[in-house]
């Protein structure tokens, strides 16, 4: 229990030492991912044999790389998650979980804070959650492939304790 609050108070620290800096912060445009389109520094989406592969990446800092996935109703979708940070996954571990439409994002994340025993993936979630990537730390990868559900958007983000407020974006279906 000592170590929850420990690793609690540690992702809070670092929370508000990151958004309290002195300096201003330039306004971070979003990204998107579009079909058949790739960005310049490195490819993020990338379809081969009928599978939409996309990367999308989280770090130390509790972020993922992009805010926005765009992909088409029913294709194959393959979405990879990169930890490219050093931390140990239970210090900051992150997964990625598109939740299906209507599902509340902060109460799923109050579930999920306490679902340690299940990589914080809650029991009985099964019907909350289009498709999730496993539990991951620094430098490792996990991936998941499904089929896109019908057009509308969806929310993702990381169900790691507390990270879901900085961790989320849209998953838009056209």
């Amino acid at each position: 229990m000592k170590q929850i609050n420990y690793v609690l108070v540690a992702i809070f620290s670092l929370a508000i030492l990151t958004s309290c800096g002195g300096e201003k912060k330039e306004e971070k445009q979003k990204e998107t991912i579009k079909l058949g389109v790739q960005k310049e520094e490195e490819p993020q989406a990338e379809v081969s044999s009928n599978v939409t592969e996309i990367v999308i990446t989280g770090d130390d800092m509790m972020k993922f790389d992009l805010s926005e996935i765009k992909v088409k109703a029913g294709q194959k979708v393959k979405i990879t998650l990169r930890h490219k940070g050093k931390m140990d996954v239970n210090v900051m571990g992150h997964n990625f979980v598109i939740l299906k439409q209507g599902v509340d994002v902060a109460e799923f994340g109050g579930k999920a804070a306490v679902a340690r025993d299940t990589k914080y993936i809650p029991v009985g979630s099964e019907n909350d959650i289009v498709a999730h990537t496993d539990l991951i730390g620094g430098g490792q990868t996990s991936s998941v492939e499904f089929d896109a559900p019908e057009a509308g958007t969806y929310d993702f983000l990381c169900s790691f304790p507390g990270h879901y407020a900085l961790m989320k974006g849209k998953f838009i279906v056209e």
